[in-house]
């Protein structure tokens, strides 16, 4: 049962917007599991997919028809150039060429063939395996093709800190920790397998340059790795055994029910490493669960060139069934919908009542009314997915009324008691805010600290503000959020790409917590949008906005970045204006037979500047949204 959307008035609507909204709105019910939840594929870039293969190697299971498949896939995102980039149609990367290099080479590839050679040279012009980041490194030292010795020092003693001092676990973003923990065991061990070949030719003999001047703070954590790695040498050797077996239950403590670690794929390649080098067998509950947990974030196709296979880092079933239970309901879908209220039973089922790592900056704070992003992840509750998953239950008329309703009050409570100082909310933790851990010569890839974002805080507002919440809570969010407008009006977005993203979610939330449209902040946000706007009537930003302020606001139109700029003007009511028409003609337009989009482009954000996710189900959900949106403004 699906309802009728009514058709928008003439005078105010895009022709044939409800047309696109009725099939967007179909196509999204088709896609539904029958456990009731949605979810589309996280597509990376092929380090996932690299380091699947040389963990395999590492651990003597790899198979010729995984490698085959594998190096499949590697070898059609190649581009033109020789490179391999982080993101669709990107700058070639460095580290990720040089690992999708180091697999081909593993798989066989005749180093003179075209592909490769092309590949080589490029690397070798970059500045070779010397300029390759840590983490690319340490995967070299697995197989002897780079020296420990020549690698940020990182001592297991690390887990032994308590809370209060500097560079502690509760310092580290949860994603950080869960990675930096398991390493800090394999660097100590130290080991060396047989990769079976070298890419000993991808090195230029260059020195990496010293830090300068003395008094920075990169000079500085030099000297401290220097000391650190006399101390790996001659460690003390009581302590260095406690720390080794904390480290070893710490990571044990932390494995989720699917065999993961964190639901992703960086602490749960390392935490296989590190017990495996610690001496857990394979046939080893943890590591035989870690391993089948493995095949279900694989996805395997068969394409013209043969099968090939590519590994999700992650997967998004609560965030993607929040996003697509809110997107129905704005399409008119009732709030008794079957599939909405299964979607409710799924996510009833799926709030978390135990108590994770949040709680060592929140120990007075009952567990329980936290989501997380993936089928599994207990220990790290999201703040940004309760938000939603609260935005959504609140709209569906579930048959118990009592369970979602205790739902949506444990969650608020949670959501208000992760509130950090200075009054937003980062995404798992409260208050993860000390820079220094970014000083860290380990700390080469990506962000290792969860401050508050303007994205999250939104989303947090918005849903406490939609559950009537008006007091000091809600104001300091509010007050965050104003704060850290940025000076061209708009909203940087952490998660996801980028301003366009951050505008989207910010305009939304202080409309709905009292800020009326006129207001400054809001007519500067909706300024912003408007100037950019691109002349097809989307909008698009390309992800290096994050590195090259000249692309701020700036790339080609895509569905789901048209649908975020259209919801922020929606809600400061401009429904009726030239760009909220032109950017709607641009869905109605692009939008394919089946009533999806096309969305090659990655609009999402896992690491500001070096990781980044296309969201397979973004290019519906967003979209449909917006046009649900659009034409209820229009009656």
């Amino acid at each position: 049962m699906t309802e009728q959307v009514q058709q928008p008035t003439p005078t105010s609507a895009v022709p044939d917007a409800a047309t696109a909204l009725a099939a967007a709105r179909d196509h999204l019910l088709s896609r539904q599991h029958p456990e009731g939840w949605w979810k589309g594929e996280l597509e990376t870039n092929v380090t996932m997919d690299v380091e699947d293969l040389l963990l395999r190697q590492f651990l003597g299971i790899r198979t010729t028809a995984d490698t085959e498949q594998a190096a499949r896939w590697i070898r059609s995102q190649q581009r033109a150039d020789g490179t391999w980039a982080n993101f669709y149609d990107g700058p070639g990367d460095l580290s990720t060429t040089v690992e999708a290099y180091t697999a081909l080479k593993l798989a066989g590839d005749d180093v003179d063939a075209d592909h490769m050679a092309a590949a080589r040279t490029w690397i070798l012009q970059q500045g070779g395996l010397e300029a390759t980041r840590v983490f690319t490194r340490i995967w070299l030292a697995l197989f002897g093709e780079w020296s420990w010795d020549e690698l940020p020092a990182m001592p297991p003693e690390i887990v032994l800190l308590p809370p209060w001092c500097p560079l502690n676990l509760a310092d580290w973003g949860c994603w950080a920790r869960q990675t930096v923990v398991p390493l800090t065991v394999v660097c100590t061990l130290r080991p060396r397998r047989d990769l079976g070949t070298t890419v000993q030719e991808l090195r230029t003999g260059r020195q990496a340059p010293r830090p300068r001047p003395q008094w920075s703070w990169q000079y500085a954590f030099h000297t401290l790795d220097k000391v650190l790695h006399g101390y790996q040498r001659r460690p003390l050797r009581a302590l260095r055994r406690n720390a080794m077996r904390r480290a070893a239950e710490w990571i044990i403590a932390r494995q989720e029910a699917d065999g993961s670690w964190g639901g992703i794929q960086p602490p749960w390649v390392y935490s296989l490493l590190a017990l495996h080098l610690l001496g857990y067998p394979m046939d080893h509950p943890v590591l035989r669960q870690g391993l089948a947990g493995l095949e279900r974030f694989l996805i395997r196709e068969q394409t013209p060139a043969g099968p090939v296979r590519r590994l999700e880092a992650c997967q998004s079933p609560v965030w993607d069934t929040v996003l697509g239970v809110q997107a129905l309901r704005d399409a008119g879908v009732p709030a008794d919908h079957p599939a909405l209220c299964r979607a409710v039973d799924y996510l009833l089922a799926e709030e978390i009542r135990v108590t994770g790592d949040w709680s060592v900056r929140r120990p007075d704070l009952p567990p329980g009314g936290g989501w997380a992003f993936e089928f599994d992840n207990d220990n790290y509750p999201d703040i940004d997915d309760t938000a939603e998953v609260l935005l959504a239950l609140r709209r569906i008329d579930h048959p118990d009324q009592a369970a979602v309703q205790g739902a949506i009050e444990r969650g608020a409570r949670w959501l208000r008691g992760m509130q950090s100082a200075d009054g937003g909310w980062g995404a798992f933790d409260a208050d993860n805010t000390r820079e220094l851990v970014r000083q860290l010569p380990f700390c080469d890839f990506g962000e290792v600290i969860d401050p508050p974002s303007a994205d999250v805080t939104a989303h947090v507002v918005e849903a406490l503000a939609a559950l009537g919440h008006d007091d000091e809570v809600v104001r300091r969010g509010v007050k965050w959020l104003l704060a850290h407008q940025e000076d061209d009006g708009s909203w940087f977005g952490r998660w996801g790409a980028n301003h366009v993203y951050g505008t989207g979610a910010v305009v939304p939330a202080l409309v709905r917590a009292g800020l009326r449209p006129q207001h400054r902040a809001l007519r500067r946000a909706v300024r912003w949008l408007e100037q950019h706007q691109n002349p097809d009537g989307g909008w698009g930003e390309d992800l290096r906005s994050y590195d090259d302020p000249a692309w701020i606001g700036r790339g080609e139109s895509t569905a789901s970045q048209t649908g975020w700029a259209l919801l922020a003007l929606l809600a400061a009511d401009r429904h009726d204006t030239e760009a909220v028409r032109r950017g709607v003609a641009y869905l109605v337009r692009t939008q394919r037979p089946d009533g999806g989009w096309d969305e090659p482009q990655f609009t999402g954000t896992g690491f500001p500047g070096d990781f980044y996710i296309n969201y397979h189900l973004y290019r519906v959900i967003f979209p449909l949204t917006a046009l649900g949106r659009y034409l209820r403004a229009g009656r």
